[in-house]
């Protein structure tokens, strides 16, 4: 399929950008700027095995508050709650972004509020790099229900749409995101159209 046709089902906002930078990103995913409750989350997959945290036992996290980090046990954070909800967060992105899915998985259901948007963003790219795509989708939805203007949610969203080959899903997802952030200024836009052009040259 030619790039003119693939990319006639875009939103006409898409066009002329997606026409240039669909190629680029075709050969892997960038990095983002997340956004909604993400803020500053970390964009598409790629690149996240270069990264390598500590690894800490199952039950712990590692508290950077000491000069070079040292694991503890998530029971006896004394830290108030959204300290140490975002201590667990924090440590559980770090090792999802890592490619370490189970123990990120392992991690982030320690934190204090499993309603928070940005542990259940991470939960569901845990589950989908694992290919558990049923437990990913139902994070990512109860992600949005959370928060519906969690623009890096909505495109690790529809990048599990993609995997699964529903580009009309996908492109749902893409609509969302240029509501919450515009098309060419929001990387988790260009990202995900990226993808979307991508897959429909295969």
């Amino acid at each position: 399929m030619s790039m003119t046709r693939s990319a006639a089902a875009l939103p006409a906002v898409c066009l002329a950008f997606c026409l240039s930078f669909g190629t680029a990103m075709a050969a892997g995913d960038g990095g983002g700027s997340g956004g909604g409750s993400g803020g500053n989350s970390g964009g598409s997959d790629g690149n996240s095995q270069s990264m390598k945290p500590v690894k800490c036992k199952p039950g712990q996290v590692l508290d950077t508050s000491a000069k070079k980090g040292k694991c503890v046990n998530a029971a006896d954070i004394k830290k108030p709650g959204k300290q140490k909800q975002g201590m667990i967060y924090d440590y559980g992105k770090q090792l999802a972004k890592a490619g370490e899915y189970e123990l990120a998985i392992a991690t982030l259901t320690l934190a204090p509020d499993q309603q928070d948007p940005r542990v259940l963003n991470y939960l569901g790219y845990s589950h989908r790099k694992l290919g558990m795509m049923d437990e990913a989708l139902g994070y990512y939805h109860a992600a949005v229900a959370q928060d519906p203007d969690f623009s890096l949610v909505r495109e690790y969203l529809g990048e599990a749409y993609i995997q699964l080959g529903q580009l009309e899903n996908a492109r749902t997802q893409l609509t969302e995101i240029e509501r919450i952030c515009g098309g060419r200024q929001c990387e988790e836009y260009g990202d995900l159209a990226g993808l979307i052009v991508a897959s429909q040259q295969k």
